[in-house]
């Protein structure tokens, strides 16, 4: 018989599967490290959202090949939601847009009366505009264009940035709000009981 005939089955024989069964790891691992659930805060918490709308924004200033020669132009600066915050406790509005892939920071200033909101030349659906923005961690004057969809969501986020520069501007002139007022009325109240000398 040659090793062929060996190795392989003739005729009729059954070949007989091999009866080891794989067996299962038992084995367990442990993490070198353990870490524990962080909540994460996005400081956002206290404020509530009047207005969100996705758009591109850019931004005119210099790049940083043309540092110090004064040449400006247009540059993109991210794409996301662009929200109008306003805090439940001050009742201070913001502008806050955060980049959607890395929620990074990328417009961050508060809703000044005094911002004008410009159409760009030869869009409809594009708005321009200059503010103090804390973005980057500094506060810098920036001049910023936001682009939408179309002209009809660009119309929508010009009247309630408009409206909401009506209420800060109420705000920072000193008006009271319709709502609260009970709260302050005790509050004065309460003052008002308050002796600052001791009468024996």
């Amino acid at each position: 018989m040659s090793e062929e005939d060996k190795t392989t089955p003739q005729e009729g024989e059954k070949v007989e599967k091999a009866s080891t069964p794989e067996e299962e790891s038992t084995a367990t691992f442990e993490p070198v490290v353990r870490l524990e659930e962080v909540e994460t805060k996005s400081g956002e918490e206290d404020e509530e959202i009047l207005h969100g709308m996705r758009c591109k924004l850019f931004v005119y200033g210099e790049t940083l090949l043309d540092k110090g020669t004064g040449k400006k132009s247009w540059r993109e600066r991210g794409i996301g939601e662009i929200r109008l915050l306003k805090h439940r406790e001050h009742q201070r509005i913001r502008v806050l847009m955060r980049q959607e892939k890395n929620y990074e920071d990328i417009v961050n200033h508060v809703l000044d009366p005094r911002i004008k909101l410009e159409a760009n030349a030869g869009s409809d659906r594009s708005w321009v505009w200059s503010a103090f923005d804390f973005a980057e961690g500094e506060l810098t004057e920036t001049v910023f264009a936001a682009r939408f969809a179309d002209s009809d969501i660009a119309g929508t986020f010009k009247a309630k940035f408009e409206e909401c520069q009506k209420d800060m501007e109420k705000l920072l002139a000193g008006e009271d709000s319709a709502t609260g007022g009970e709260e302050a009325d005790e509050a004065a109240a309460a003052l008002e009981k308050l002796k600052t000398t001791d009468d024996e």
